[in-house]
């Protein structure tokens, strides 16, 4: 997804998707793209010499889950209910305002006209919208979802189906095919999980309605745009409830910046051309500064009293020098690199696996601003190339937070005047993970940043 986010996740949005099923059945967040007949992108069969064109995806059914009616989870002013209903009452003259700025990028008060007629707000995304899995799920129980043997298996088939296509992304553009096709994966499940959402009414209703609406009127005006400019079918700008669209899900704006006509029939086409899916997604990470011949990370071990503080994500140094405080693989073997700069993730804590940050990690963390999405990618492209699993045990006994517990416990930090970068939004990112950190270093605990149910109840007593 090649957006540009804060707090959010929209060019990343469909992988939700492709995990509403697992979702359903684990009771946690379901529904989110409203794609339960997810197109078939790959329907057709084909063997070494096939063509690198799509299938045409098969008609999916909308969505007819209706807005909950209550007030968003991340506690935010304009996702309280009241504000959501009123901003609704007001979608007609919130677009009317928006007109001016879509005449700026040439689009005609006809085709406006015509795109917005009768368009009506999509409430359910508020729902939605703070109910997010890579921010809501233990960083276990999201990579189970998302790396799992049938995507690892199916991800190889693809890889082999389309070798041609992923050989000369590659070769062009310098971006690893397996990052390529588990975004692929993670996105849309190969391009079986397909939102069927208008794009248009989606970044419409964000652009009126709800916390993002600076963010998203951007991109309801690209939206707008691309139709208008005849770049993308009308009834091809359909996808997930935050208006990313194509099976490894570009904004209307990423679209814009990174898509390439990869395989030379003068369009840019990332819906259903399999070169275009695939150049420009790794056109998208080349020009978000990925870094040839680098992995995004490493499993590793730490040593016995080792300094949690040095867990920062703005702390890098080289692989060489970790290994000489005594940090080492995980599978025991040496760290190919030694130069290359690195940060260490502990997102489990102490008790859990732990993982040292390449550059390529920030990258990904551009498609999607998540650490569990990055972290689900770079896991699973080490998996369609053949490595194993995550070696170290997750802590799985330890319970998961409820997004009203994390926004607690954010609130009880910032009272005590630790900066978790921000107002409580009920999402434990790397700023409260650090502010976590220097409270457990004030009381005497391990600062390991892992925000638990005895960390909370601990805060709530003192």
């Amino acid at each position: 997804m090649a957006a540009r986010t804060k707090g959010i996740t929209p060019k990343g949005m469909l992988h939700i998707a492709a995990v509403a099923m697992p979702l359903l059945l684990s009771g946690g967040p379901s529904g989110a793209q409203g794609a339960g007949a997810s197109p078939q992108l790959f329907a057709q069969s084909s063997g070494a010499g096939a063509t690198d064109a799509a299938a045409s995806p098969a008609p999916a059914r909308s969505s007819t889950r209706e807005w909950s009616g209550e007030s968003g989870s991340s506690g935010h002013p304009l996702m309280k209910a009241d504000a959501i209903r009123q901003a609704a009452a007001d979608f007609p003259a919130c677009l009317e305002r928006l007109w001016p700025l879509a005449a700026r990028r040439g689009v005609t008060r006809e085709s406006y006209q015509r795109l917005t007629a009768g368009l009506t707000p999509d409430l359910r995304i508020m729902d939605l919208m703070d109910a997010q899995p890579e921010f809501t799920k233990a960083f276990w129980d999201y990579l189970d979802i998302l790396v799992n043997d049938g995507k690892i298996q199916r991800g190889r088939e693809v890889l082999a189906q389309y070798a041609p296509s992923f050989a000369a992304a590659e070769k062009a553009l310098g971006v690893d095919r397996h990052i390529v096709a588990a975004i692929w994966g993670v996105e849309s499940n190969y391009g079986t999980a397909g939102g069927d959402r208008s794009v248009v009414r989606s970044t419409a209703t964000l652009a009126c309605i709800g916390r993002r609406q600076d963010y998203f009127r951007d991109e309801f005006l690209a939206a707008v745009e691309l139709l208008h400019r005849g770049d993308v079918a009308p009834d091809r700008l359909v996808g997930s409830w935050a208006g990313a669209f194509g099976p490894t899900q570009f904004m209307p704006t990423s679209f814009k910046r990174f898509a390439i006509d990869f395989d030379g029939d003068g369009r840019r086409d990332v819906v259903d051309s399999i070169a275009d899916i695939i150049g420009s997604t790794a056109n998208n990470l080349k020009k978000d500064g990925w870094a040839p011949g680098q992995t995004w990370g490493y499993e590793v071990v730490l040593p016995q009293g080792f300094d949690y503080l040095l867990a920062d994500s703005s702390r890098k140094l080289p692989l060489g020098e970790w290994a000489r405080l005594g940090v080492t693989r995980a599978n025991g073997k040496p760290f190919p690199r030694p130069n290359d700069q690195a940060s260490l993730l502990i997102p489990a804590g102490a008790g859990g696996p732990a993982f040292l940050m390449l550059n390529n990690f920030r990258v990904i963390m551009k498609y999607n601003p998540a650490e569990a999405y990055a972290l689900a990618i770079g896991h699973l492209a080490d998996r369609l190339r053949g490595d194993g699993p995550v070696i170290q045990a997750w802590p799985r006994h330890e319970r998961v937070l409820t997004s009203a517990e994390r926004y607690e416990l954010q609130a009880h930090l910032v009272r005590r005047g630790f900066d978790i970068g921000g107002e409580p939004n009920g999402r434990i990112n790397a700023r409260s993970r650090s502010a976590i950190k220097s409270y457990q270093t004030s009381v005497g605990l391990v600062p390991d940043g892992f925000a638990t149910a005895d960390l909370l109840d601990r805060l709530r007593s003192r």
